[in-house]
């Protein structure tokens, strides 16, 4: 005779049965569930770009402009998207904060240098940015640490991305790349 669980309930006006084979007639399962769960990795380890760390790549890339005689603006981004930090050197345009900002989040949406999104938007091979309010403009990196995405930073300016690699490589003395792939 076969042990079945019959649930039965009311819904909406209708009387529904699920058979469900009892727990006896339930296949046996190949690791046992405790052993199963000790082996689960329920949480991960995730790095983020620290406030000081966030601040040290402002310095680096305002430096690397003053050397190169440019103007820019920076934001940095920390892996969800949240702006840690932002600057404009002097005689930088009024939307030039905004500029980086949306570069930055196109990197790191995308997980890429800004100015390979831009060359696949212009070949027509994926258009989304262009309708996913993205910015696929050069002058922007994702801060990729041992293959992880730990945020990203844009710059507004002639250079940005020359800029953002200069404070990357300076801030994480190489341990950092620039893109996830």
């Amino acid at each position: 005779m076969r042990n079945i669980l019959v649930i039965s309930g009311i819904v909406t006006g209708l009387t529904l049965s699920l058979l469900a084979p009892s727990r006896a007639q339930q296949p046996a399962r190949s690791v046992p569930a405790k052993q199963a769960a000790n082996n689960l990795k329920a949480t991960r380890d995730i790095k983020v770009i620290s406030s000081a760390g966030a601040r040290a790549l402002v310095d680096a890339c305002s430096a690397w402009a003053e050397q190169n005689k440019q103007i820019v603006a920076i934001a940095i981004l920390d892996w969800g998207g949240n702006l840690i930090e932002s600057h404009a050197m002097e005689g930088a345009p009024m939307n030039a904060i905004d500029t980086a900002l949306l570069k930055a989040k196109s990197a790191l949406r995308w997980r890429r240098p800004t100015s390979e999104t831009n060359k696949m938007v212009r070949s027509g091979e994926n258009l989304a940015p262009t309708f996913m309010n993205d910015f696929p403009q050069p002058g922007a990196l994702p801060v990729v640490v041992n293959g992880q995405v730990i945020g990203a930073m844009g710059v507004s300016g002639a250079d940005g991305e020359k800029c953002a690699q200069a404070a990357i490589d300076a801030v994480f003395n190489g341990q950092a790349a620039s893109s996830a792939r």
